[in-house]
């Protein structure tokens, strides 16, 4: 397993990232979730993702469950504060102050820890004073609850005023979590060039689009039994977008390529977005400890130009660019 620095600073984490957004508590029960942990564990990965909002908080739970025992020290934990979480009342989501602080606590019991890694405010928050969250970040900070802070699908010019609140208040602001696939790349215009300039690194999710840069979806067919696009969870919802029959042509035209790079179709997807000098590490989930040890088979491998420009010329016009994609991921209005 390889490691970079996460933005501009000292902190090192590896460059696949454990995350178990769709799995814990949800898609697999708890025993195949924490045997899964242990593979990312065995497979070098130090570096777990998570979120309060996860299965409305289970997910963090089976993930400290998994974790008990590890060196703390040999660990980073990232998580993630803003959906709605509990009962879902008037205060139990957005950044403002009082759910910030209270969700933090919530977060370390359920991780059995006394402090955060990386804490990440999950979505733009319309509807509270950036420099009210900003400020409960910082006194998180302080008070060491929280190490390093980094956000998730905000836009460069949120990125900008979040980073420039943070440095008057003393505090790094040193990541961003967007998707990004070879399917997906609406932050390169915009959000990746801003974040270089501020020494923000990314902290992808879905690099494999939801399973579907795998190429195990074929056009025409029905999804594989118990996979993410059969799952009525929430995975079905999410994987859609990818599920027409002109994405899943050019995919399946993706195999030589992996091919002849000695790659699986995950490896592939995996290693390209790690091919983007301001990605320090993809988040990968798994509901099966082979599927952890494929996808970590991506770390250190390096994806040549004339291959970089195949997958190009594959994918041509099914990829989304769009820019304007990232301002819509934040919800402008509270689920409660």
């Amino acid at each position: 397993m390889d490691f970079r620095h996460l933005g501009r600073s000292g902190l090192k984490i590896s460059e696949i990232t454990y995350g178990n957004w769709l799995t814990h508590g949800s898609q697999v029960e708890n025993e195949a979730a924490i045997a899964c942990v242990h593979a990312a564990l065995d497979a070098g990965i130090t570096t777990f993702d998570t979120a309060d909002v996860y299965a409305n908080t289970v997910a963090e739970t089976v993930l400290g469950q998994a974790l008990k025992g590890q060196r703390r020290e040999s660990l980073e934990i990232l998580t993630k504060v803003f959906g709605p979480i509990g009962p879902k009342q008037h205060n139990d989501t957005g950044l403002s102050r009082k759910h910030v602080l209270e969700a933090c606590e919530g977060s370390l019991r359920r991780l059995g820890t006394d402090h955060i890694d990386l804490y990440q405010a999950h979505r733009y928050d319309y509807a509270t004073p950036l420099e009210e969250t900003m400020q409960a970040f910082a006194d998180l900070v302080r008070q060491g609850k929280v190490l390093y802070v980094g956000v998730s699908e905000w836009t460069a010019e949120q990125l900008r005023a979040g980073h420039a609140l943070a440095q008057q208040l003393g505090f790094q602001l040193i990541s961003n979590q967007p998707q990004y696939s070879m399917l997906w790349r609406v932050i390169e215009e915009e959000v990746v060039p801003t974040s270089r300039e501020l020494g923000v690194s990314q902290v992808v999710w879905s690099p494999i689009a939801q399973g579907v840069l795998t190429g195990k979806y074929v056009p025409g067919g029905q999804p594989p039994e118990g996979s993410r696009a059969t799952d009525t969870k929430g995975g079905a919802d999410m994987i859609k977008r990818f599920m027409r029959d002109d994405v899943l042509s050019r995919v399946q035209e993706l195999k030589p390529v992996a091919s002849d790079l000695g790659l699986s179709m995950a490896q592939l997807a995996v290693a390209w977005v790690l091919q983007n000098d301001n990605v320090a590490t993809a988040i990968i989930g798994a509901s099966r400890p082979e599927q952890v040890h494929d996808n970590a088979g991506a770390a250190g491998k390096t994806i040549p130009a004339d291959a970089l420009a195949r997958i190009d010329a594959v994918l041509g016009d099914v990829v989304e660019r769009d820019p304007a994609k990232t301002h819509e991921s934040s919800p402008k209005q509270r689920e409660v």
